[in-house]
């Protein structure tokens, strides 16, 4: 299926590329190669006349201004390093709008769908880490506001294949049009 974009009305949205999260060992992309990709498409995007959008996570100390519902494999409180939440440098200077999330989705609690709104924007390109947390929930929350979601394959990744392979091709597809960095940058007249 041919994929068409309307650079004006696009917005993309790149999950957590922050120092804290790019430090992990990361399947099935390392995180030089979706920080590469992640800035391609930003160029592209920002070439064509579409949006940018840096999103990072940030909890808070002992994670105080994270989700605190109970769950059974809850993430350490400890404290994180001091430039745990800084966003890639080259991407921040790209970026038309950043966004800090208190949870894995970057729409719920956050400013960005007013933000998008107002400028025009109907469709979102979603990459980043990890692709079965952040990616996906911004993913699943896009489409049900009623976004067309694209979702940069290669410009995503998470801890191992097996959780990058559940969302790419069980999830995505129902919700949204899965393409390769070189995909998304074509049909943005690249």
């Amino acid at each position: 299926m041919t994929l068409e974009i309307d650079p004006g009305k696009t917005a993309l949205v790149l999950i957590d590329l922050q120092a804290g999260i790019l430090a992990n060992t990361l399947s099935p992309y390392d995180s030089e190669t979706v920080v590469e990709n992640g800035l391609t498409l930003a160029r592209a995007v920002k070439a064509a006349g579409g949006t940018v959008v840096a999103v990072n996570v940030s909890f808070g100390p002992g994670r105080i201004n994270g989700p605190q519902g109970l769950i059974d494999n809850p993430v350490s409180t400890d404290p994180v390093p001091a430039n745990y939440t800084e966003i890639v440098p080259e991407l921040l200077a790209l970026a038309d709008i950043t966004v800090t999330k208190r949870q894995w989705g970057a729409l719920h609690g956050t400013e960005l769908d007013t933000l998008l709104r107002r400028r025009g924007i109907d469709t979102v390109i979603v990459g980043g880490i990890a692709t079965n947390f952040g990616v996906e929930t911004t993913v699943r929350e896009g489409w049900s506001h009623g976004y067309s979601m694209i979702v940069a394959e290669d410009a995503s990744t998470t801890f191992s294949q097996a959780m990058q392979d559940f969302p790419m091709k069980l999830v995505f597809p129902r919700i949204a049009r899965v393409r390769s960095v070189t995909e998304i940058v074509g049909a943005l007249g690249g």
